[in-house]
């Protein structure tokens, strides 16, 4: 319960997760004027995120005008639209982008604070929450994830996937991850771990005449191709956009995809060519695949905001243990 401005706790109450729930709805009371609950923000959140009540429904498992009674409940209580309804989903107002991102952070908050009182408590079962760019998701946590698992089949792992870096980077500060895996962020004041390197390769069609050599290729023999790229906010796009400026040419987009995956079985199928993470690349692939002359490597690290969590220690050492490549021989560090 909360007295003379303190919080105090029975003895049949989780103290850190009531008090951060009664701090968190103080910030916004104080802020906006209103009692406002944390399962109104979950819902703003959700809805703002899917950009839509249906599919926002869908994801929280909820009925639909449930969902919505509790929407105007909240912006009643604040005093004006969060939401502006449209015939297909529905748009943050002035106000609704300015409320977003202290309700996303206080939904996080309260979110972690569960996790941190349950870990505390010494429960079974607890949630391990890493975040990380989807190339890593895919190429690299897996491993890590069998080994986690084998030693914890208890727990469950909640894995949050960014398209960027940066959005990455800017996630964990805001409070989201228990441990970040990725690329080195730059002024990181965290603790933070090195792993090791990812190597780039390029992926060509069958059909390429570069395709049928075995001998590494320079980019700029690349030139005049086709691209795979990942979309305007896809930090693989800049990566390759970068690297491909540094030798004099803008790689021509012939197809687009937000998967890095399917970047190589787009290239395989004779669209164009692109260039992954070399651990992403399917075993069974029908492509060319050809190391650069000068690789593109860039650094994976383990990082958090603070301090490692227990739940952070133990799935770093499964990180630690698995077998990482090396920094190669007259390498090109991308980010």
């Amino acid at each position: 319960m909360v007295a003379g401005g303190r919080c105090h706790a029975t003895t049949f109450a989780a103290p850190s997760v009531y008090c951060k729930d009664e701090i968190i709805q103080f910030s916004i009371r104080k802020r906006y004027g209103a009692v406002v609950n944390l399962l109104q923000l979950r819902y703003f959140v959700s809805i703002a995120e899917e950009g839509s009540f249906t599919r926002a429904a869908e994801r929280l498992f909820v009925a639909q005008p449930s969902l919505s009674q509790h929407m105007k409940s909240l912006e009643h209580e604040l005093g004006g639209a969060l939401l502006e309804r449209l015939p297909k989903g529905v748009r943050l107002t002035a106000a609704g982008k300015e409320f977003l991102p202290e309700a996303r952070a206080a939904v996080t908050h309260a979110d972690r604070a569960k996790r941190n009182a349950r870990g505390v408590f010494g429960l079974e079962g607890g949630e391990l929450e890493v975040a990380t760019v989807t190339s890593v998701a895919f190429g690299v946590l897996p491993p890590a994830f069998e080994l986690w698992h084998a030693n914890h089949p208890s727990t469950r792992i909640a894995l949050r996937e960014f398209t960027h870096r940066q959005a990455l980077d800017d996630a964990v500060r805001a409070g989201v991850g228990d441990i970040a895996v990725g690329p080195r962020p730059p002024h990181w004041n965290g603790p933070l771990v090195a792993l090791g390197w990812e190597e780039f390769v390029v992926v060509l069609p069958r059909s390429d005449p570069l395709a049928k050599s075995k001998r590494a290729i320079s980019l700029e023999e690349l030139a005049d191709r086709d691209w795979v790229l990942y979309g305007p906010d896809h930090g693989l796009t800049h990566l390759i956009q970068t690297a491909c400026a540094r030798v004099g040419f803008v790689p021509r987009s012939a197809a687009q995809t937000g998967q890095v995956a399917a970047a190589a079985h787009l290239a395989a199928c004779s669209l164009a060519v692109t260039i992954v993470p070399r651990n992403v690349l399917p075993r069974d692939l029908d492509a060319g695949v050809r190391s650069l002359k000068s690789p593109l490597v860039r650094q994976l690290v383990a990082y958090t905001r603070q301090s490692w969590s227990p739940l952070a220690q133990g799935f770093l050492q499964a990180l630690v243990a698995l077998p990482w490549d090396q920094r190669p021989h007259s390498a090109t560090v991308v980010d």
